[in-house]
């Protein structure tokens, strides 16, 4: 098993899930459907939680040293991750409306690309941190250390392997100029190209990256969060799936940042198999493991963790070889022109581009 779902918590465990799988769907419809819910998600809502963060930073050693987010949520790459995907959906809006010169120029274009691949290197830098942190501890067998969120992280050479399979994903991206609005009031932007090889090639090396770097969160963030833009892509807004991403992420990040308690410190916690006695590991009334632990390899279960990095590389590379192949048969670019145009996922998903946009 992944996650340690079994005994009294169990049932909350499974509700937790799907309120964040239904509230992350129904989040996201909000923030695509008109230009009034994604302003007020991604300009209003950040404005007033950047106030709330330089605050609650100001008064650290003062009335916020309790602050939950203070205390459990201050780390470099959750403020990182926040304003990337935020930065990401504002500009994602710029391309569907083509607001201003920015959203009617062909360069632009290339911005998702672009920030999709800061999120990745982002989580990639985090990845070799902790393989760093973590080897040098316990060598190639991988050892504890304890993360300024007061989370202990098994760091290891299965991180190496995620990092490498994130930075194949960054090339793993075709297509980069065949960005469209769809036609109903070009409520989405579209990216035909990156059909579901790619999204489950992300899916698997992201899903890693959270079961790896933000334990108590993966049950959440690495498989609720990760499956809410899959599940809409299927479904009813097949070309939008970066899109619903970015939206999913940036507000995932939002409540995460404000109530980490959720998935911390509450009936709704859940830990993955990592720890080998969830009991010792159990967190403080703060949302904090205790720092003070004496931890051995024998506290440690790295098996799923190992498996997964083995699968994220392994999808990855076999996704890159499929692009390679496609780009050298059809005599294109992979990344100045697309290559999936012949696939059912990019003939659904131009079937709602604007005609203006058209290929």
């Amino acid at each position: 098993m992944l996650f340690q779902i079994y005994g009294d918590m169990s049932g909350w465990q499974i509700i937790g899930w799907c309120l964040v799988f239904v509230g992350l769907i129904v989040a996201n419809e909000i923030a695509r459907r008109t230009k009034a819910g994604g302003i007020f998600c991604f300009v209003i809502i950040p404005i007033a939680l950047t106030i709330y963060f330089i605050v609650i930073n100001i008064g650290a050693e003062s009335f916020a040293k309790d602050n939950p987010t203070i205390v459990q949520m201050n780390g470099w790459f959750h403020y990182a991750k926040l304003y990337a995907a935020t930065i990401g959906c504002v500009g994602f809006m710029v391309l569907k409306y083509h607001w201003g010169k920015l959203g009617k120029v062909n360069w632009f274009k290339v911005f998702p690309f672009v920030i999709v691949a800061i999120n990745i290197l982002i989580a990639v830098a985090s990845d070799f941190e902790s393989a760093y942190k973590g080897m040098k501890v316990g060598g190639m067998e991988g050892g504890w250390w304890y993360s300024s969120e007061g989370v202990w992280l098994f760091g290891g050479w299965w991180n190496i392997l995620n990092g490498l399979a994130g930075i194949i994903n960054i090339f793993c991206m075709t297509g980069w100029f065949g960005i469209y609005s769809s036609k109903k009031k070009q409520q989405d932007m579209l990216w035909p190209d990156m059909i579901w090889m790619y999204i489950l090639a992300y899916d698997v090396w992201n899903f890693e990256y959270t079961y790896l770097n933000l334990p108590l969160h993966t049950w959440y963030c690495g498989v609720a969060l990760l499956l809410a833009p899959t599940f809409a892509n299927a479904i009813w807004n097949k070309g939008g799936w970066i899109q619903n991403r970015a939206n999913t992420l940036a507000l995932w990040c939002m409540f995460a940042q404000v109530f980490p308690s959720f998935q911390n410190h509450s009936r709704f916690t859940t830990l993955p198999t990592v720890y080998a006695d969830a009991a010792k590991f159990a967190t403080a009334a703060n949302g904090k493991m205790d720092p003070n632990l004496v931890l051995t390899a024998a506290d440690a279960n790295p098996k799923a963790q190992g498996v997964v990095a083995i699968a994220a590389i392994a999808v990855n590379v076999l996704v890159l070889a499929v692009i390679i192949k496609r780009s050298v048969e059809q005599k294109k670019n992979p990344y100045t022109n697309e290559i999936f145009t012949d696939t059912k996922d990019f003939k659904l998903a131009m079937e709602r581009a604007a005609k203006e946009n058209a290929a």
